[in-house]
């Protein structure tokens, strides 16, 4: 006996030493983090490719190569596709012989294709305008449908480039704007559209199959919004049609129906609000759409719509529970159906019968996306807030799982991560509120450590379980702190009436809740309730703009593309009903100028004396590079410490590998230089 406590003791010495011995986790990593997307299953099951993206760190040059690992996870995965350009959206044909895929290795993104082993790859599309995903393989294995951006007077091509070229040439750069939208997220979009094009893989032959001054499908919303009805004569695809101006003031995507050869579009979706990602069953005597209820209100509950197609009947899957489908596909024998759901900081995957009842829990998170039915098996991502997205597989029964990839295994072995706690308390109105709590690599109990709260956006949005290359908590964690992260009301996974109680009332049930977590979280024993930051973007940066006007308690704050002052963001933001939505009605209404009035930042900026970091870019049209200048110049103009960061080439969020390494660095020091690490 006293031989096994000597071993024991001895592999715990080892054990802790070891964890002694990890780095901690820098922005370096996170950078160069191998990023694996966009997995597709081969007909037959057996094999799985997927687009693999690895970044330089000197340049900050990504590139993205397909690879592919068979299914049952008996050999490593390897590059299928690769080179100096970039290969994405890989895609099997039906016959599991060959593999679509974009690549701009030839200039302008364009279609491809190629045998299952990488060879013999053969360009199929040569559109000026280039082309974008989805790309969709149509069932006869004769098709591809794809989206590209054309001018919508243009009738074919020659026009496009034609008009292109004369735009490039005119000395005059000036934009005339006829109606709405003129800009979306990122991008000017004046004069341009999304167009549905098909094209034939023999021949190369395209047509644009949805001509007119709309975009099919809606900018920014590309995702699942094109397929094939099963006899490969006919597509769907998602579109709001209300007409000019008017697209830009409601939710209302419908799916449409139009032949592969050309003609008008029939509209399945009567539906006033949002109907997206229209999936045929294998049989294709069902179409799936994903829908929401409630016109004018992007974060509604999204049930899952089945039409039958001889009768045109539509029936929901489920009403109970309480459940938002996310993400979802049939089964290979169409007998069920597979979706992904946040239900209190995790994303699961779930299956359902399609003749009806209620849903099982399959796999639960972390956080599940990007979900492909094999003939036996499940093929997924999964993250959680240590660990990136990798590919696994899961049986029909949720029985059995298994990793397929792990391309980021090498740099986690070496790096001490956190372990996120799950924590609970009492919001308002009695609400349980869950927030997840993160502590330093080497936590040391008998310390008492600084603490930042990051805030989620949307408002409608949640801090799941899962990988960020944005906001990442295990990466803030490793600066030295305790970060916590607060579900409070309108967070997705608590049901929709928490989600629906910070509608026009951004300021208070909201507030109510942040403030409890910020409470508990003070009076923790290991942190100082002295040396405490916040932080948080888009509706997080609201809500760091209107925290630190009524109270001193934060040392530092961080506010990115915060909205700031709720009534010029209501004339300046690209999507209009979710300004309307969230206060109430247009800005003249006395409905939103009482909510102006009672939860607008700007009106209590003369309060504000937190040492401030705004950060606020010029290609953000969700939240106008203007929201962020006002608050720098309330905190100057009120002698408050602060800085301001304008990227001038980025949108809502700074993606660029360069341009993310130099955000960290700077909000990392702005922190450290008020609450310390």
């Amino acid at each position: 006996m006293r031989s096994i406590s000597i071993i024991t003791i001895t592999i715990v010495l080892a054990s802790t030493s070891l964890a002694q011995t990890k780095r901690t986790m820098t922005v370096n990593d996170l950078i160069t983090a191998v990023r694996v997307t966009d997995p597709q299953i081969s007909p037959d099951g057996k094999q799985v490719v997927f687009t693999r993206t690895a970044t330089a760190l000197d340049t900050g040059r990504r590139n993205a190569n397909i690879w592919t690992v068979p299914s049952d996870g008996s050999t490593a995965p390897r590059e299928l596709i690769g080179g100096e350009k970039t290969e994405n959206s890989p895609r099997f044909t039906p016959d599991g012989k060959h593999i679509a895929f974009i690549s701009n290795r030839n200039g302008a993104p364009q279609v491809y294709i190629a045998d299952t082993d990488g060879r013999a790859v053969t360009q199929v599309t040569k559109l000026s305008t280039g082309v974008q995903p989805p790309l969709v393989v149509s069932p006869d294995g004769n098709k591809l449908a794809f989206v590209s951006d054309v001018y919508p007077s243009c009738k074919d091509d020659e026009c496009n480039r034609s008009t292109r070229e004369a735009l490039d040439k005119d000395p005059v750069k000036i934009r005339v704007l006829t109606g709405l939208p003129f800009r979306h997220w990122d991008e000017w979009r004046t004069n341009i559209r999304h167009h549905v094009f098909v094209a034939d893989i023999g021949s190369g032959e395209t047509r644009d199959l949805t001509p007119g001054d709309f975009d099919s499908p809606p900018h920014f919303y590309e995702d699942d919004a094109i397929a094939f009805a099963p006899d490969s004569r006919a597509i769907a695809f998602v579109s709001n049609r209300d007409g000019k101006d008017r697209e830009m003031l409601n939710t209302n995507q419908d799916v449409w129906l139009v032949p592969v050869t050309g003609g008008e579009p029939k509209r399945i979706t009567p539906n006033p609000a949002a109907d997206t990602q229209p999936t045929f069953s294998p049989d294709g005597t069902l179409l799936a759409i994903k829908a929401q209820r409630r016109a004018g209100f992007e974060s509604d509950r999204w049930y899952l719509d089945l039409y039958d197609q001889a009768s045109g009947m539509k029936r929901t899957l489920f009403e109970s529970p309480d459940l938002s489908i996310d993400d979802f596909t049939f089964s290979a024998n169409g007998r069920s159906i597979f979706f992904t759901s946040s239900d209190k900081g995790l994303l699961n995957l779930y299956v359902i019968p399609v003749s009806g009842g209620a849903p099982k829990l399959l796999s639960k998170g972390g956080s599940i996306s990007q979900i492909h039915a094999g003939p036996d098996l499940i093929l997924f991502s999964k993250s959680t807030m240590t660990a990136p997205p990798e590919l696994f597989r899961v049986s029909l029964d949720g029985g059995f799982t298994k990793q397929l990839t792990n391309e980021n295994a090498a740099w986690l072995s070496q790096t001490a991560m956190p372990q996120p706690e799950s924590m609970t308390v009492t919001g308002a109105a009695g609400a349980p509120v869950q927030y997840w709590l993160l502590k330093p690599p080497n936590f040391d109990p008998s310390k008492k450590y600084p603490a930042v709260l990051l805030i989620h956006g949307g408002p409608q949005g949640d801090w799941s379980d899962g990988w960020s290359y944005r906001w990442n908590p295990a990466l803030w964690a490793a600066q030295g702190w305790v970060v916590a992260m607060p579900n409070p009301r309108g967070s997705f996974g608590f049901g929709q009436k928490f989600v629906d109680e910070i509608s026009q009332d951004w300021c208070g049930k909201v507030m109510t809740d942040l403030n409890a977590v910020f409470d508990a979280v003070a009076k923790s024993s290991f942190v100082d309730p002295q040396r405490m930051g916040i932080a948080g973007a888009s509706y997080g940066g609201y809500a760091v703009d209107w925290l630190i006007g009524h109270t001193d308690r934060f040392k530092a704050a961080v506010s990115h593309d915060g909205v700031f002052n709720l009534e010029t963001m209501s004339l300046e933001s690209e999507e209009l009903w979710f300004t309307d939505w969230e206060s109430g009605g247009p800005p003249w209404s006395p409905a939103a100028r009482r909510h102006f009035g009672r939860c607008s930042p700007h009106l209590s900026a003369d309060r504000i004396k937190t040492p401030t970091l705004v950060i606020t870019n010029e290609q953000d049209f969700r939240v106008p590079v203007d929201q962020g200048l006002q608050l720098f110049t309330a905190l100057r103009r009120n002698g408050v410490a602060s800085e301001t960061l304008v990227f001038p080439d980025e949108g809502h969020w700074v993606l660029g590998a360069l341009n993310s390494k130099r955000w960290h660095e700077m909000v990392f020091a702005w922190m450290k230089k008020y609450i310390g690490q």
